[in-house]
């Protein structure tokens, strides 16, 4: 853990270094300070030296100054060190996070990874910056304190290694019980972040159904967990401030009353007992400080952890050592493949599938929820790997491919149609970054979205909403099969991608679809069969197997489920899923 965080230190080690290097610097005048101050007293105010009492006041301020630019120096590089620390960590855990593939993001939650690059870095953050500061300052301070209380006095100086060895004790017990409730209350906190980024993405849903309160209610039950998980984690911990001063106040008492008889009868000064007096503050102090530091140090274990899960995570989908970077065509086959999300389930999601389509063709796919059909297309452009058999495009195992050079052949119209904030023309740019103006209207026209474009007060670049919030469904839809249409693909999917389209700009889309990209397979998923009755073929899956695969008229004849599904739906009582229903 410590060698995969110490990692993203990089360009910050020069800060990281120099901060205990001030806080040493600064402890040493500190105990400089006591020492000059014992001199003064014995031997310029009782020997009325006047000389000696302005020598040493001035090198008392000379020694306070360095310990006040020391501090501050320490300050400014712990704060650039544990800063950049976290701006390093933020980066990398993003960067990893875009080379995972589906089946790595679907081991961790949204709103985890949202409160790991947040909440858990914060927390490492302050605790890198604590530990620069006062895991070096504190300790040295302490044993330097201990040291000098032993060369002044050290029968007084065993008072202060009692208190020490208590509070010590004291402390680990209290950080010990603090500890578990600590390592609970994160994954709390990926609840409650699921809850607010939930509440504000359906926010209309939640209004259209009134259930604010429902929704008031969700989120009081995560916030009041966290609540009572830092409770009890913070009842530990308030014992540590009452056994700290009960330490304090029993050492000085002690000092001062031992103290006082040694002035008296063994002829100790009244300098060296005022400077025993600051140093028990000063190691009870320092003592304060570990035990803060021992606190944070408890709470950020929980978020290393936490981290270093996602810095160290494989991912699945890795490119082969000697990548293809070229796509022949858009021919794809089936060879014997079974598929799975989970490798330990019993039934497969697709089993033993052969199939192989042409460049060029159009096929389209229908089949029931959980038929496979989403699973199917994923697996051409390489979003999961097969566990059994192989899936060819342009001849080659698509795990031959560069996943870059595979998946810019193979453009994906997802179900769930996904729009950025930014323009018309930004949004359209994600499928060819360098496309030019006239490109982009080419391929809104292909799709049928310039119709709409045209009447937006600003056109294309009218600017979109996050997640395409002031546009239609069917808007949307539009708008992404032309991003898709950019990439100037070998194949072009489409998720169930024009089902919030009217069926008359659906029919104007598979036709320009025909006649301005000839050479692209399509594949087009669909519960309407006016959809896909012009396809050249036509792909019916049921429960992850071929049920059916041939023209509109050969399923119209031989295939009982195509036939049911084309009746219930020229008799207009709806689609694939609501005839199943029914059934």
């Amino acid at each position: 853990m410590l060698k995969t965080l110490g990692a993203q230190i990089k360009e910050y080690k020069k800060p990281s270094l120099m901060t205990p290097v001030f806080m040493i610097l600064e402890v040493i005048m500190e105990m400089i300070i006591p020492l000059l101050m014992a001199s003064i007293i014995d031997k310029g105010v009782n020997d009325g030296n006047m000389k000696h009492i302005l020598l040493t006041g001035i090198l008392m301020t000379v020694a306070a100054l360095v310990a006040l630019f020391a501090g501050l120096m320490g300050a400014v590089y712990g704060a650039k060190a544990s800063t950049g620390f976290a701006k390093n960590l933020r980066k990398a855990m993003f960067d990893q996070i875009q080379s995972f593939s589906f089946a790595n993001i679907d081991r961790f939650s949204t709103a985890g990874l949202v409160t790991r690059l947040t909440t858990d870095v914060t927390n490492i953050q302050n605790a890198y910056q604590m530990m620069l500061r006062m895991c070096f300052r504190a300790p040295i301070s302490l044993v330097v304190a201990l040291v000098m209380s032993f060369y002044i006095n050290a029968r007084l100086a065993l008072v202060y290694l009692g208190a020490v060895i208590l509070l010590g004790g004291c402390l680990a017990v209290i950080v010990a019980k603090a500890n578990r409730h600590f390592r609970q209350v994160f994954p709390r906190y990926d609840e409650l972040n699921a809850s607010v980024q939930e509440n504000v993405t359906a926010i209309r849903v939640v209004k259209a159904f009134v259930r604010e309160e429902h929704e008031t209610e969700k989120f009081h039950k995560a916030n009041m967990n966290i609540y009572n998980l830092f409770l009890k984690a913070e009842k530990v911990i308030s014992y540590n401030p009452p056994l700290m001063m009960f330490s304090l106040y029993g050492s000085i008492l002690l000092i001062s009353w031992l103290g006082a008889g040694m002035i008296v009868v063994e002829g100790m000064t009244t300098g060296e007992l005022m400077s025993l007096l600051t140093y028990c503050m000063n190691i009870l102090m320092n003592l304060m400080m570990l035990s803060m530091i021992f606190v944070m140090m408890t709470m950020s274990i929980a978020s290393a952890e936490r981290i270093c899960e996602v810095l160290t995570e494989e991912p699945a989908l890795k490119n082969p050592q000697e990548p293809v970077y070229e796509v022949a065509d858009g021919s794809i086959e089936f060879e014997h493949v079974q598929f799975g999300y989970n490798t330990t389930s019993e039934e497969p999601v697709i089993r033993d599938m052969t199939l192989s389509i042409r460049s060029g063709e159009t096929i389209g796919i229908m089949g029931g929820t959980g038929s496979a059909k989403t699973s199917l297309v994923n697996l051409i452009s390489r979003l999961y790997d097969v566990q059994e058999g192989s899936v060819r495009v342009g001849g080659r195992d698509v795990r031959e491919y560069d996943l870059e050079a595979l998946r810019n052949q193979v453009a994906v119209v997802l179900q769930k149609n996904v729009l950025f904030s930014g323009t018309i023309y930004e949004n359209l740019r994600w499928g060819d970054k360098q496309a030019t103006d006239e490109e982009c209207q080419e391929a809104c026209r292909l799709a049928c979205a310039d119709e709409f474009i045209q009447r937006m007060p600003e056109g294309y670049n009218t600017y979109i909403e996050q997640g395409g919030a002031n546009v239609s469904g069917g808007q949307k839809q539009r708008l992404c099969i032309a991003r898709a249409l950019l990439k100037k693909p070998k194949v072009l999917i489409l998720d169930d991608s024009t089902s919030a389209v009217d069926t008359a700009t659906d029919a104007r889309i598979r036709q320009a679809f025909l006649t301005q990209i000839p050479d692209t397979t399509k594949l087009i998923i669909a519960q309407r069969i006016s959809s896909i009755q012009d396809a050249d073929r036509i792909l019916v899956l049921d429960d992850g197997r071929i049920d059916g695969f041939g023209t509109h008229e050969e399923l119209l004849a031989g295939n009982a489920i195509y036939r049911e599904v084309y009746e219930s739906q020229t008799r207009g009582s709806g689609d694939f899923d609501r005839m199943e229903g029914e059934a």
